[in-house]
């Protein structure tokens, strides 16, 4: 039977990164996915264009992430900060721009192009990927891992699950990672959609499908006391009240189990009105999940699980999430970083190369044409009259 190093299971923008990053340490590796393609869901983040992460300081990532999140992932992101992984591109030949609200693209503003540069560097490093290849069992031996497939099975002395949450389950993103870990004796937070829109009353609607409005301030109250305040675009659509603003906000109600939550939104005219969300998009449609692999049973210095020896997470399999605009691309290249470092120093295969320290952009920051510019509001036609309260 074969026996390798490391056994990655999915090949999303966590489990590319980490395959990467083993090849980057000489660890003997197999990538598997379930789907005949790999990174799925990474071609469709930022409408198709990839927002890759956040031009801000590692600091003000975490401060932005909040709790409970924001503790858990400090470790990863001092370790591969914002500015960390746009030098990790530039040095492998994939340039970055920053855009308006500080959102950082590829160069070529193509998410096609980010996943050509993952596959040909685990072409380069010799990592091999196995598409088409749905896990079937996983089986804790004394010295790592049996892992049985469709077609096949390995041995491997380190697992790391990188299977991503139960959304956009066309992509791949099905829970098959977070029930191996349960098989492996870890407990699962309950899932719940984040970075979505909300149903709404029809007469919110009437009338107005269409209108969209640049920027909003949205503040989330419960109970008469506020939780939240997020901000951003605000769009209605004909299933109800979606843009950049109100998906944040459905992470904060989500991830506080909220039943009943008000919207105050505050228009840069100074008017505002009030909206009381039915229920949010179904979790399918989610941009991310919440939920997942507890946190609890994790190390956030390692990844390693507290669990089970020589078992490794990355990823939104985990119960982690972040706001819109990069943050959970982010945070799942970093956490595979993490991992993959600490599985390189038990096989004793030394650190990460330093990466060079220079602007993370280089000269192509001056090259964002819409870059600190804000595009005009764009509004329906027949537009009358904004609802105020």
């Amino acid at each position: 039977m074969e026996k390798t190093d490391l056994i990655i299971i999915g090949a999303g923008a966590a489990g590319l990164m980490a395959g990467v990053a083993a090849g980057e340490l000489g660890l003997k590796t197999l990538l598997l996915e379930r789907k005949h393609k790999p990174g799925r869901k990474l071609l469709m983040c930022g409408n198709a264009r990839c927002n890759l992460t956040t031009n801000i300081s590692k600091e003000r990532m975490i401060q932005m992430l909040g709790e409970p999140v924001a503790d858990f992932l400090t470790p990863a992101l001092l370790a591969f900060s914002p500015a960390d992984l746009q030098r990790w591109f530039a040095a492998n030949g994939l340039r970055t721009i920053v855009k308006t609200g500080n959102k950082v693209y590829p160069h070529t503003e193509r998410a096609s192009d980010v996943l050509t540069l993952f596959s040909d560097l685990l072409r380069e490093k010799k990592v091999s990927l196995a598409t088409s290849a749905p896990v079937e069992l996983v089986e804790k031996r004394a010295d790592g891992f049996l892992i049985k497939t469709r077609n096949f099975s390995v041995e491997s002395r380190y697992l790391l699950i990188a299977t991503g949450g139960i959304s956009y389950p066309k992509t791949g993103s099905v829970g098959d990672g977070q029930k191996w870990a349960e098989t492996l004796g870890h407990s699962l937070e309950p899932y719940r959609p984040g970075l979505v829109g909300f149903e709404v009353d029809s007469a919110v609607l009437n009338n107005r499908v269409g209108e969209l409005y640049e920027k909003v301030r949205v503040e989330v109250f419960h109970k008469n006391r506020l939780i939240g305040e997020t901000r951003g675009v605000f769009e209605i659509e004909k299933w109800g009240i979606g843009g950049t603003a109100i998906t944040d906000a459905s992470r904060l109600i989500s991830r506080q189990q909220i039943s009943s939550p008000i919207l105050h939104i505050y228009f840069d005219n100074g008017t505002h009105e009030t909206i009381r969300p039915l229920r949010t998009r179904p979790i399918k449609e989610a941009m991310v999940t919440i939920g997942g692999v507890s946190r609890k049973e994790i190390n956030p210095r390692t990844m390693q699980s507290n669990l089970c020896p020589k078992l490794y997470f990355a990823g939104e399999v985990m119960d982690v999430d972040g706001p819109t605009g990069g943050y959970n691309l982010q945070a799942a290249f970093a956490t595979a970083r993490l991992s993959i470092a600490h599985i390189g120093e038990q096989c004793g295969k030394g650190s990460f190369v330093p990466i060079e320290k220079k602007r993370p952009h280089g000269k192509d920051l001056k090259r964002g044409k819409t870059q600190n510019k804000t595009a005009p509001v764009r509004k329906k036609r027949t537009h009358k009259k904004r609802r105020q309260k």
